[in-house]
């Protein structure tokens, strides 16, 4: 049964601790053991908008279409200003730096054999330089289809989109004291 004090913005900060603590104690039972979707999580790779192992901001997730042809969202969009600085998410080569459809775009290929693709970034490295994780490939250009930030996609093989994300660390939850 639900009352009226079961609404009130305190009993909901209580209720979504208590939730959250639950999580991080489940979280902590498990081992920390995140669930990746078919990458392996690798510290070796960087949220290409700071350079840090976590994400930031995610603007739009990614969303794989249940067959290649159906509509979905290849990749997850960050938040970046114009101008703003790209990074490599990881260690590898520059394999495009160019222009797809109108949109300019960097591809890097990782020692993994997958692919990283930023877009719409105006690149400043050439094809065949090598990059680290956190080194800067170019720049964010305007938007081109109403997205602000920046799209980051990852490949493995043609046509396997992953979600970038899962190549991250898991992000830190720090809980606050619900007064």
């Amino acid at each position: 049964m639900t009352t009226n004090q079961d609404k009130t913005p305190v009993s909901f900060r209580r209720r979504m601790a208590c939730h959250l603590a639950a999580a991080a104690c489940a979280l902590a039972l498990s081992g920390g053991a995140v669930p990746t979707s078919a990458a392996t999580a690798s510290t070796s790779y960087r949220d290409p908008t700071t350079g840090n192992p976590a994400v930031a901001r995610v603007l739009r997730p990614f969303e794989k279409p249940e067959r290649n042809w159906h509509s979905g969202h290849r990749g997850v969009d960050l938040a970046l200003g114009v101008g703003q600085p790209v990074l490599a998410a990881g260690p590898g080569t520059v394999v495009f730096s160019g222009t797809v459809a109108g949109r300019p775009s960097v591809a890097v290929e990782h020692p993994d054999g997958l692919r990283s693709t930023y877009t719409p970034v105006f690149g400043r490295k050439t094809v065949g330089e090598r990059v680290g994780a956190g080194e800067p490939i170019g720049t964010l250009a305007p938007p081109f289809d109403g997205h602000p930030g920046l799209h980051w996609g990852v490949l493995r093989g043609k046509d396997d989109y992953l979600n970038p994300l899962s190549l991250l660390a898991a992000p830190v939850i720090r809980l606050k004291p619900v007064r």
